[in-house]
């Protein structure tokens, strides 16, 4: 997905009180008490709970537990399994249409019953409202028709194979018709009303209160309620709150050096730490528009100089994973070739390859870092990369960092401002396509008016949005034949084809992927992260 933010999924609370606003919508929500009540902090406010606009980790991780989709995942998995449907769905033979078997005596948390007409309402709403997220179904999906009580299908605009793993995507999970309404930037962002296992009991500034739901047609949760405590912004508050026990469980947004103290005292014996290989992955986007890196050979020489391992043990103390390609590790279609064709650290084929583009130390290339503000791993990633190139280049290559708050650093990205930026990835869907198809594509060249003549870039398109400006023919090629593909090998041959043209031509540069750390007191058991990086309330217990 394209949520660039640097921001935390959820985690966990002080029982506190500071003007929150309670949202009721269920009558049938069993009461809370503090035994069985888990608390969970986070740093980050989530802006909407509306699934229809959810588009940030701190909103996308609370519906993730509110709510149900078509399909999901189990932890460690990036397998979808059926969840409010009951199998996987059955596609038309020219690959456009997806029939899906919808679950029966499943009720919403006001009480009103869940068919195939109220999956389809949800899904027409995601798209028709035109929230933040809905490009991911509307770009794509035709009609969404209930053809049956319990039957749903689905029509593609063009055949797309990752498309079921779009409908495990928490915000295309079922809403109440009752609740909601199909209207253009009509959304409810302080209220929830769906069919999971936990309702929304309040939602504040500081505080999010969910109560497990009587109801609930699967697995009960293991406790009675979570309280999300906000530290707005605050890792400091939100790690000391934790190591003096007002929290239950921490996790995500804390710095690098306090995930380190904390993960100590876990081996020391005083909490619980829990280490998962996560999806999400940062990279060094190259802007091929300016100079100097609108020349290959000087976007090769950085990928040369990256060096992983260091950035991964003084930076990120082991807290993250080397990534080598731009499909992350946890598929099987990934190839370390950014390894193979470049190495870490490899000083002379940096200096070979900057000697061959015309530079020197008389005449050194010049490139701007930028990086949002706040994000302390970026921040000095960005600062070893420059002093890296002082200390083995002599000269020859100049980065100078810069940062910019970050509601504008996301605003400009695409508008060929940056040379060069440092971006993470949280993804959407579990499937190589959305690591790729984001970065890479381009479908409108840009092409001067006057003469009519194609120009180098790309002018509309994923890698316009995300600051590379990248254009290929043929990357477009590759990405709309694995798009088609639904044989796994003849697709995994694609994705080698793509990253092998993305070392050569290197629009961007994979620099790790996460690790997530969960810290939890002694004594709680169920602790668990979904692929998507979201932690998993309905089994935690103490």
């Amino acid at each position: 997905m394209n949520r660039w933010q640097h921001v935390s999924l959820v985690s966990v609370a002080l029982l506190l009180v500071t003007s929150c606003q309670s949202s009721n919508n269920s009558p049938t929500a069993t009461a809370s008490g503090d035994e069985g009540t888990i608390t969970v902090g986070t740093t980050k406010q989530p802006r909407t709970l509306d699934p229809a606009d959810a588009y940030e980790s701190s909103s996308i991780a609370l519906i993730r537990n509110l709510s149900d989709r078509l399909y999901t995942y189990d932890p460690g998995s990036t397998e979808i399994k059926p969840q409010l449907a009951t199998a996987l769905p059955k596609l038309s033979t020219d690959g456009l249409t997806y029939t899906i078997p919808i679950r029966q005596g499943v009720v919403f948390h006001d009480g009103t019953p869940f068919d195939a007409a109220a999956m389809a309402f949800s899904l027409q709403r995601f798209i028709q409202n035109k929230g933040k997220p809905s490009f991911l179904l509307a770009e794509r999906v035709e009609s969404v028709k209930a053809t049956g009580a319990y039957e749903l299908t689905i029509k593609l605009k063009k055949t797309f194979a990752a498309f079921p793993s779009m409908l495990a995507f928490p915000g295309t999970c079922a809403v109440s018709p009752k609740a909601y309404e199909i209207a253009e930037g009509k959304f409810k962002p302080k209220e929830f009303v769906g069919t999971g296992p936990y309702v929304l009991k309040e939602y504040g500034t500081d505080r999010v209160k969910l109560v497990a739901f009587d109801r609930y047609w699967g697995t009960k949760p293991l406790n009675r309620s979570v309280n999300l405590q906000i530290f707005l912004n605050n890792s400091a508050n939100l790690y000391n709150s934790f190591r003096t026990g007002a929290v239950d469980v921490a996790f995500q947004s804390l710095e690098p050096d306090q995930v380190k103290s904390l993960e100590e005292g876990a081996k020391a014996g005083n909490w619980q730490s829990i280490a998962i290989d996560g999806s999400v992955t940062s990279y060094l986007i190259l802007n091929v528009l300016q100079k100097p890196l609108d020349n290959p050979l000087v976007r090769q020489a950085l990928a040369a100089l990256v060096d992983r391992p260091t950035i991964n043990e003084r930076i990120l103390y082991g807290q993250g994973k080397p990534l080598y390609s731009i499909v992350p590790s946890t598929f099987s279609v990934s190839q370390p070739g950014f390894k193979t064709a470049y190495g870490d650290g490899n000083i002379a084929k940096a200096k070979q390859l900057l000697t061959q583009a015309g530079f020197s130390p008389q005449n050194p290339a010049k490139i701007q870092i930028w990086y949002p503000s706040g994000s302390t791993p970026r921040r000095l990633t960005a600062g070893f990369l420059r002093a890296y190139a002082r200390q083995k280049l002599g000269g020859m290559l100049e980065l100078e960092p810069n940062t910019i708050e970050s509601a504008s650093f996301f605003k400009y990205a695409s508008k060929n401002i940056y040379p060069a930026t440092l971006q993470d990835w949280y993804p959407d869907f579990l499937d190589p396509d959305n690591f790729v198809q984001p970065f890479l594509e381009c479908p409108k060249q840009n092409f001067d008016e006057k003469t009519k003549r194609k120009l180098p870039g790309c002018k509309q398109g994923g890698s316009q949005t995300q600051g590379s400006f990248y254009y290929s023919d043929r990357m477009n090629q590759l990405i709309a034949a694995q798009g088609k593909e639904s044989d796994p090998a003849k697709r995994k041959q694609i994705y080698a084809d793509i990253q092998n043209q993305i070392i050569q031509d290197v629009p961007l540069i994979p620099l790790w992927q996460t690790k997530d750390f969960v810290f939890a007191k002694k004594g709680m058991s169920g602790i668990n992260i979904d692929p998507l990086q979201n932690l998993l309330y309905s089994g935690m217990k103490k």
